[in-house]
């Protein structure tokens, strides 16, 4: 058995004791203080010592935990700026406007939070008094990553400045009418206030992570300089458990991204109870953060604890402090001041003595009031400090009380997430509290009004005076007068259109190739910003390295092991392109701050995403929806994309189905081309309608998803006919006739098909009109289906405009107008993909697909395990024409037989 006091053995027995003497007499030192003055002592001496060491430049590892205090004491505090008596009813009008506007739309249903913004409130209204940049600043100002669940007390404070009026409060979560404001910050309900969306929840960080890492990309390429500028993200202690809220902490240590700070609110709840009910989550957090090689600001402690801290000499309140779990905390914050003697101070002999000084009130200040997060002068001082900080990220975590000056039907309890208004008494004993000159006469009908001190006073004028003087106003969104990106040469498009001849190109490759032409046009190609993780050669992208290098803060401080090739992998520090290793959510985070620079900084940037398309859409998703609610624009590029091309992979791997998640989402143009020269198209439409001159009644702020493949294929030439190139972007038109195609049917009068396929199955489906043809008789029409999803939407417009006494044709039907015979559409996604559009198709509709989960085998086998091969497309094909008598019922049994179906 190990005796536990042995001396372990350590990593510092392998290296060479140059003094064994020396390194004696430290342990004995340490151990002579530890037997005189106690464990906590020496504990005490080693972190000074370590801090000194570290001051000194000697490198030693960091310790992760500090005692649960403070890290700036208040003999260090800067002073406070400003008027702190003025901050103070800016405040309390803020917390009363905010809980008043939740509680009078409770009578509708609608819900809403009030206990989260009464424990930031100083948090926000500190950093908008003396710290957050507005869009006038230098830069382009910060970017405010607020708390979703806080919004009402943004939405109170932008009241109180005349940004907002009654009638918008009173239609907080009910939007339908106009004037209304959404639930919490959406930039698409809201763009001129709200710039960054942060629910769901762990979007926030993320997002602000690689928002700052953009701003320095920027930076470092000349595009602009926004060195200025700095990003804010306000959190939850709850919102920490989500894996995205600390997926990218490293990425934000080794770049040194000290334009960063995220502001933990610690108000130890999330939505069911206490966070860390036996741990303590600041601890936690701390540790974490620490050990990503974040700067870390505590905040924990109010002016009130100052005198129990000078009391505790033997260290016995710092340890008790340190042990009691968060869940404990919380209790002391709903009980009475004999309880915490018994409790919190009866454990210690010395904490018994220090007790006796304390009165009854001094210990219901400290427990229920005095808290790091709730006063100015506290929150400043990490503030300062984390904006001077040099070299790496900050995190401030700020203790405070959820549901603080509500009440005590609020304070710390377990259901205050769920609890939407407070009752009239409730907001007077509040308005008492607060000191706001709120008369009972002002309740009218038992409705809690608002409160406003005037356009023109004294609060209102300190509020405005403190905005003008940090750059205007904030949060806020800017819409800014970009003129249009100019078109890149025509050439790059039109090079697609004669096809590629003999040789095989996959529609991958014919896309990076059309990127590699358009990142050299003077005018627009620094624009571009070519995202990918960790896969740019699995999609024939590593010809861009050399020539685009690949974004490093560092440059290159090795030389690279193939730096004799002529593509060898570069690094610089104004590279363009941002490889991001194997992280799809950093990736979406990169294409979300590239697709957004647009407004957030007045510069124009074209994002471009190529990824797995399994592990887009599927996985990632949500931010695809926040990228839509951002107002983002650029392209997103699904690789390897269909349930049957990449070979081998298997089951997890082939995606049947990302162009339905993709139908999903309203900003989202999902395309899924067949051909090169499609390609191009739909990209130079896509440059058109999101950069350039946009057709009216056109949405800008859309983004495109385009579903590309491996399957090396030789590239037809664009058809000739008129209206190809509307047809591509409207989502189809005839590729080719049985005649145009050169296939000769015998009969005259011979059976007709119309065969629509998209993407890859276009392929199978030319091959089916072949076999048709040759070995039964049977003329087939082919079309291509560049977007299911695009017909449909038009078809639902149609519908709408029905509705509204408007008469239009969806243009499916249009474009299907006389074609003759009935219709089967094949895809290498599940039947749902193109059965989309079959309530709008006049003919008889049928449909193949690849539904169910993928597998691993040859491209052949998959597509006949599937059923959608060019053989079981004739079946199927044959089966509908003889359902309608076109041809024999024995045709199809013959056609099983002869392929082996």
């Amino acid at each position: 058995m190990t005796d536990p006091n042995a001396i372990q053995p350590s990593e510092l027995d392998q290296l060479p004791d140059r003094d064994p003497e020396e390194t004696a007499e430290w342990q004995a030192s340490l151990d002579a203080v530890a037997k005189a003055a106690g464990p906590h002592r020496a504990a005490y001496l080693m972190r000074r010592t370590l801090e000194r060491a570290e001051g000194n430049g000697i490198a030693l590892p960091k310790l992760l935990e500090t005692d649960y205090v403070n890290t700036i004491p208040t003999s260090a505090e800067p002073g406070l700026p400003g008027d702190p008596q003025m901050e103070a009813r800016i405040t309390a009008w803020n917390r009363w406007n905010a809980a008043a506007m939740v509680t009078r739309g409770s009578k509708y249903g609608v819900g809403g939070h009030i206990a989260t913004f009464a424990s930031a409130a100083w948090l926000y209204e500190t950093g908008f008094n003396h710290f957050f940049k507005g869009k006038e600043a230098d830069g382009s100002g910060d970017q405010l990553y607020i708390q979703g669940h806080a919004s009402p007390g943004i939405y109170a404070r932008a009241f109180l400045d005349g940004r907002l009026n009654e009638q918008q409060l009173d239609h907080f979560r009910r939007e339908s009418g106009g004037d209304g404001l959404p639930s919490y910050p959406h930039p698409r309900r809201l763009p001129w206030l709200w710039e960054f969306p942060t629910v769901s929840m762990g979007l926030g960080p993320l997002s602000a992570i690689y928002q700052a890492r953009f701003n320095r990309y920027l930076t470092n390429r000349d595009i602009k300089d926004v060195s200025a500028s700095h990003v804010w993200a306000f959190l939850g202690d709850g919102e920490m458990d989500e894996p995205e809220s600390t997926a990218a902490l490293a990425l934000a240590s080794r770049e040194g991204l000290d334009n960063l700070t995220f502001v933990i609110n610690c108000n130890l709840q999330r939505l069911d109870g206490p966070v860390r009910a036996n741990f303590k989550i600041v601890q936690e957090l701390e540790a974490q953060f620490r050990g990503a090689g974040w700067n870390v600001v505590k905040s924990l402690w109010g002016n009130a604890w100052d005198e129990l801290f000078q009391l505790d000499t033997t260290g016995a309140l710092v340890r008790r402090l340190r042990e009691v779990p968060d869940a404990q905390v919380q209790t002391y914050q709903t009980r009475d001041a004999a309880y915490i003697r018994q409790d919190f101070f009866g454990k210690d002999p010395a904490l018994v003595e220090m007790a006796k000084l304390l009165t009854d009130d001094k210990i219901l200040e400290c427990f229920h009031l005095s808290r790091g997060g709730h006063e100015a002068r506290k929150v400043y001082a990490a503030y300062k400090a984390a904006v001077e900080f040099k070299g790496a990220p900050t995190v401030i975590l700020a203790q405070t009380v959820k549901g603080h000056t509500l009440g005590e039907g609020f304070a710390s309890k377990n259901a205050n997430h769920q609890m939407k208004k407070l009752s009239v008494d409730e907001f007077k004993t509040m308005r008492d509290l607060l000191e706001l000159p709120i008369k009972d006469s002002d309740f009218v009908d038992g409705v809690v009004p608002y409160g406003h001190p005037g356009a023109d006073s004294p609060e209102v004028r300190y509020l405005q005076e403190r905005r003008a003087a940090l750059g205007g106003p904030a949060p806020a969104r800017r819409t800014h007068p970009l003129a249009p990106l100019p078109a890149p040469a025509e050439k790059a498009f039109t090079s697609f259109d004669k096809g590629s001849g003999t040789q095989n190109v996959a529609t991958t490759m014919a896309f990076v190739r059309l990127v590699k032409d358009l990142v050299r046009d003077k005018e627009t190609g620094k624009r571009w910003v070519p995202i990918v993780p960790d896969e740019a050669r699995t999609f024939g992208m590593e010809s861009l390295f050399p020539s685009l290098g690949i974004y490093s803060p560092k440059g290159q401080t090795y030389e690279p092991v193939d730096r004799d090739q002529l593509m060898y992998y570069k690094e610089a520090k104004n590279g363009q392109i941002l490889n991001e290793g194997i992280t799809e959510a950093g990736s979406m985070a990169d294409f979300i701050a590239a697709s957004t620079a647009y407004s957030t900084h007045g510069e124009t940037m074209i994002p471009f995403y190529i990824f797995y398309s399994m592990f887009g859409w599927q996985r990632t998703a949500d931010q695809m929806w926040q990228l839509g609610d951002q107002l983002g624009r650029g392209f997103l590029v699904g690789a390897t994309a269909g349930r049957t091309t990449l070979t081998g992979e298997g089951l997890q791997h082939a995606d049947g189905h990302s162009p339905v998640i993709a139908a999903t989402n309203p900003a989202a143009l999902s395309y899924d081309p067949a051909f090169a020269y499609e390609v191009a198209t739909i990209v130079k439409d896509g440059l058109r309608r999101m950069y350039g001159e946009a057709a009216p009644g056109e949405d800008q702020n859309v983004f495109y998803y385009l579903t590309v493949y491996n399957e090396p294929i030789p590239q037809p030439a664009k058809p000739s006919a008129p209206g190809i190139d509307e047809g591509i972007v409207k989502g189809l038109y005839r590729f080719n006739t049985a005649e145009s195609a050169g296939i000769s049917v015998a009969a005259a009068n011979a059976p007709r098909i119309q065969l629509l396929g998209s993407g890859t199955a276009i392929h199978w489906v030319l091959e089916a009109q072949r076999l048709l043809a040759e070995e039964w008789g049977v003329a087939a029409d082919v079309w291509s289906a560049t977007s299911w999803t695009e017909l449909r939407r038009d078809a639902l417009d149609a519908d709408a405009a029905l509705l509204r006494g408007e008469e239009r044709v969806p243009y499916v039907r249009q474009a299907l107008n006389g074609a003759e015979g009935p219709v089967l559409a094949v895809s290498d996604y599940m039947r749902q993909v193109p059965d989309q559009i079959a309530q709008w198709v006049e003919q008889d509709w049928s449909s193949l697909g690849a539904d169910g989960f993928g597998l691993s085998d040859t491209r052949e086998g998959a597509r006949r395990h599937f059923g959608v091969d060019a053989e079981s497309v004739v079946v199927a094909a044959l089966a509908q024409l003889a359902r309608r008598g076109e041809v024999k019922a024995t045709a199809v049994k013959e056609a099983r037989e002869r392929y082996g179906l």
